[in-house]
């Protein structure tokens, strides 16, 4: 579990690539602190797992799932990344339960700069819009965010960058077009989950009742 709370911008030192998977070399500093062997490092928003570590760089595995589901296949030598390390039950808690298993890939249609502020336009996938709430919250390449507008219609997402995210995270270095990783809330997707359960269950009982008694 993580906070959406980036704890630092790394780079991508070297990809290994297989027919359908691949092995990521990251360096990085602030997140080596305390590093093991099967610690859980949110990579762009994607929980990968600690396979190996030096001094400054740890490598991870990423299974052809993850490959096809999230932007981490865009990825090049070079890249910036977003890293954060798993949630410490004894720390602030600053933005919200983000699981690292990201629902689809958005793209990028806008960036304006707006005083102190950057808005950025997101075309989602329409089915991931049910989960889209004005002030509700959503991770973008790991990042925990406010959502600022929710256009159903053209499913687009509309956040709102302060310059602490802006320079401290690789949004910064994004352009139109590109892909980024978006995770939902999870508590929307929990509420959509239960009220669709207890939907069937309802009809289910409903249409025993009617059966039972002849009326079907």
């Amino acid at each position: 579990m993580f906070t959406g709370i980036i704890e630092e911008k790394a780079a991508i030192k070297k990809i290994e690539e297989t027919d359908e998977a691949m092995i990521l070399t990251i360096e990085a500093n602030t997140i080596m602190d305390g590093i093991r062997l099967g610690d859980s490092i949110s990579v762009n928003g994607v929980c990968l797992t600690v396979t190996s570590f030096q001094s400054n760089y740890f490598t991870v595995d990423v299974m052809p799932e993850t490959i096809k589901s999230t932007s981490l296949r865009m990825l090049s030598e070079g890249a910036k990344v977003n890293l954060e390390r798993a949630m410490s039950f004894d720390g602030r808690f600053g933005g919200h339960f983000v699981t690292g298993h990201v629902d689809t890939t958005g793209t990028i249609r806008s960036i304006t700069p707006y005083e102190n502020a950057y808005y950025i336009d997101i075309e989602l996938p329409r089915q991931i819009m049910t989960y889209v709430m004005v002030k509700g919250s959503v991770a973008v390449d790991g990042i925990s965010l406010t959502v600022f507008g929710a256009d159903d219609e053209n499913s687009i997402l509309t956040i709102s960058i302060i310059p602490h995210t802006w320079q401290e995270t690789i949004l910064s270095d994004k352009k139109i077009g590109d892909p980024v990783n978006i995770e939902a809330d999870m508590l929307m997707k929990y509420t959509e989950k239960l009220l669709n359960t207890r939907q069937k269950t309802t009809e289910n009982i409903t249409a025993e009742t009617l059966k039972d008694n002849g009326f079907m």
